[in-house]
């Protein structure tokens, strides 16, 4: 069922439109009731369906499921029961979802307790993340950049064609969309002077990401083929890996990002499984070089056609799409970022994250970040309002969105949302 588009599901519950949410969807998260409960949840519409009140009524009695399992602050303890479990939980969803199975939606105590508007919930940080990498994978991106910083006849530099460049980030900054966060401070340089100076970042950006997450952990020594990364990975949610591209640009020599990244990346409260974007899979872009065997994709449609959108709404100012673009363009993929993750015997864990990096398209209008779209601010941003933009300003909110579309079926990942406050 979860790998076609070609029929039509339908649903008791009513979904509107072009919602993020069908059945087709069904992607996992946490919630917090007013009286402070929390539990798992999927979304369907506007709605959300406490997963644990389904559990302890027996909605889920013929998968072997631990007790409390969806009564968990995170959803790592479910992950860890593995992909198995994983797709028959959400078989068994869009069966119970199904219009014309009455086994739920004509119980109407249950659907009265288990059934909740979206805005009557809080969204809670879907899984709790031990280890956090950010990959650098756009090679728009990355030329772009280096045409920027560097003699752009070495926009790339030599090692970016044969490997995914990362770097560890911080997991502890990582929130979850509708918190906003502080501008950060930090040492800086103005162009041309190489004496730093103390003062509240004049450069922030945002960067327009994807991320992964991991649901099977391995062992110390133990490495991940990219014919097997499908097993590793639990699901998909949208990613903004603030950046502070003054800070940034004093620090980063020689051993990358810290203080202009580890202040606050923003990640989406649904987490959509493999499952779900199965018929939305696509070739991804050709390589050249041929890199090594260890990398080799073990198929062609290794990537996914998700279309991506980021927003941005000034202070007394109405919402301006900024930046369309796509998963799709990504040279390096999920299974070669795992692959090179863990070549070395590096292990991984049940909730660790993995960002794509900034994912920016072959057009302008496509690139994924304040300093591609304003080209270094040497071309602000117009606002509705009349106001201009280079980098963000105090009071300025970030919204990224995300959908697959194809057969007439559309599933969307939500939002990650936030706003700049000014610095402490």
């Amino acid at each position: 069922m979860q790998a076609t588009t070609d029929f039509k599901l339908d649903s008791w519950v009513e979904i509107p439109a072009n919602s993020d949410f069908p059945i087709y969807n069904l992607p996992l998260g946490i919630i917090k009731h007013k009286n402070g409960t929390i539990s798992a949840t999927t979304a369907i519409g506007q709605y959300v369906l406490d997963l644990s009140v389904l559990h302890r009524l027996a909605y889920f009695k013929e998968i072997a499921l631990p007790v409390g399992i969806f009564e968990k602050t995170s959803l790592n303890d479910f992950m860890a029961l593995g992909k198995p479990v994983w797709k028959l939980v959400r078989q068994r969803l869009m069966v119970l979802l199904t219009r014309d199975n009455p086994e739920l939606r004509d119980n109407k105590d249950v659907v009265v307790q288990s059934l909740f508007k979206s805005s009557d919930v809080e969204m809670l940080m879907p899984v709790q993340v031990g280890d956090y990498t950010d990959f650098y994978s756009s090679k728009e991106h990355a030329t772009n950049i280096g045409l920027m910083i560097r003699d752009p006849k070495n926009a790339l530099l030599p090692n970016w064609l044969h490997l995914p460049v990362a770097y560890h980030g911080r997991a502890s900054s990582i929130i979850v969309s509708g918190h906003d966060f502080h501008r950060p401070k930090g040492q800086v340089t103005p162009p041309g002077i190489n004496e730093p100076s103390f003062s509240p970042s004049k450069a922030m950006d945002f960067e327009l990401e994807m991320a992964f997450v991991i649901g099977k952990s391995t062992t110390l020594g133990q490495s991940v083929p990219t014919s097997k990364a499908d097993d590793y990975i639990f699901g998909m949610t949208l990613f903004n890996d603030w950046s502070a591209r003054d800070i940034q640009r004093w620090e980063y020599v020689p051993l990358g990002p810290f203080l202009a990244k580890n202040f606050a990346s923003t990640i989406s409260p649904w987490i959509i499984s493999t499952e779900a974007l199965e018929p939305f899979r696509i070739k991804a872009p050709e390589q050249n070089p041929e890199v090594l065997p260890y990398l080799e994709r073990s198929r062609e449609d290794c990537s996914f056609d998700i279309t991506l959108e980021v927003w941005l709404q000034a202070e007394n100012s109405e919402a301006m799409k900024i930046c369309t673009s796509n998963y799709k363009y990504l040279y390096w993929t999920m299974d070669q970022q795992l692959a090179h993750h863990t070549i070395n015997g590096c292990n991984i864990n049940i909730g660790d994250l993995m960002a794509s990096g900034t994912i920016s398209g072959p057009t302008p209008d496509s690139f994924g970040s304040m300093m591609e779209l304003t080209w270094n601010g040497s071309k602000p941003i117009i606002l509705p309002n009349g106001q201009e933009r280079k980098f963000l300003q105090d009071g300025d909110t970030v919204i990224i969105k995300g959908y697959c579309q194809k057969d007439n079926i559309r599933i969307g990942f939500g939002e990650a949302k936030a706003k700049v406050l000014p610095t402490l």
